[in-house]
C-alpha cells in the first residue's frame, strides 16, 4: 500500500496536467467549430444575394413530402433550404466526399431542428443512393469536380423515380458537354440556361453560371 500511494502521488500531478490539456484542447476545438459556423452563416447570407436559390429549388419541382438528393452538399447551403421545402414528411439526402463538411452539416441541421436530413458519405464513383428512392437530385457547383461523371449519372438515374428531375448548376465546364453526358445517360433535357447567374467578383468582373434541368423517362 505505501508503494501504491507513492506511485499515485507521483502520477497525480501528471493526471491533472493531462486532464487540463484535454479540457483546453476540447475548448479550442469547440471554439474553432463555433467560429466556422459563424463564418458559414455570413458567407451563405451573402450567397443568398446572387445564387438564386429559390429559382434553383423551383427547377427541381419538389414540395412537401418529396425526397431530394443534394449531391455535393458541402456544409449544407442547399440541404437546409430543401429541408424546409420538403417539410417533415419529406427527406433530404446530403451526399459529399468530405466527412468534415458533413459533420458541420449534421451540427447545423441539429441546431436548426431539421430532422429530415440524411447524411451519405459518397465515393468518387458512387453516391450510395437507394434505387428508385428520390424525386429529384441537385448537383450545384460540383459537377466540374466529378472525376467519374458517367458513373455518378448512372447511379443518379437509378436513384430517381420515373419522371424524377436532375438539376445541375455550375460555373465551370461547358454546358454542351454536360448536356451530352446527360443525354447519353438516358435523361431528357427540359430546361437549359447558359447565363443563369452573373456573379460579380471584385476586380475580376462577372462569373457566369449555367443551369440545366432534365428528367428520367
Amino acid at each position: 500500500m505505501p508503494v501504491l500511494k507513492r506511485i499515485l502521488g507521483t502520477l497525480r500531478p501528471l493526471l491533472v496536467l493531462l486532464a487540463l490539456f484535454l479540457v483546453i484542447s476540447l475548448a479550442t476545438i469547440a471554439f474553432q467549430g463555433f467560429r466556422t459556423l459563424q463564418r458559414l452563416t455570413a458567407v451563405e447570407a451573402e450567397r443568398d444575394g446572387w445564387q438564386r436559390p429559390a429559382d434553383i429549388i423551383k427547377a427541381l419541382d419538389v414540395g412537401p413530402g418529396s425526397v431530394v438528393v443534394d449531391l455535393g452538399s458541402g456544409a449544407g447551403y442547399f440541404t437546409l433550404k430543401l429541408s424546409s421545402t420538403v417539410g417533415p414528411k419529406g427527406r433530404v439526402v446530403a451526399v459529399d466526399l468530405r466527412q468534415l463538411s458533413l459533420l458541420f452539416l449534421s451540427v447545423r441541421a441539429f441546431r436548426q431542428g431539421n430532422r429530415n436530413v440524411d447524411i451519405n458519405v459518397g465515393t468518387v464513383d458512387d453516391p450510395h443512393l437507394q434505387p428508385a428512392s428520390a424525386d429529384a437530385v441537385l448537383i450545384a457547383n460540383t459537377f466540374h469536380e466529378l472525376s467519374e461523371p458517367k458513373a455518378i449519372l448512372t447511379h443518379v438515374s437509378q436513384a430517381l423515380r420515373p419522371g424524377g428531375r436532375l438539376v445541375v448548376v455550375d460555373r465551370l465546364g461547358r454546358l454542351d458537354s454536360v448536356e451530352t453526358l446527360l443525354r447519353d445517360a438516358g435523361f431528357n433535357i427540359i430546361e437549359r440556361e447558359e447565363s443563369f447567374i452573373h456573379q460579380h467578383l471584385h476586380q475580376e468582373g462577372d462569373e457566369v453560371w449555367w443551369l440545366i434541368a432534365a428528367n428520367k423517362p
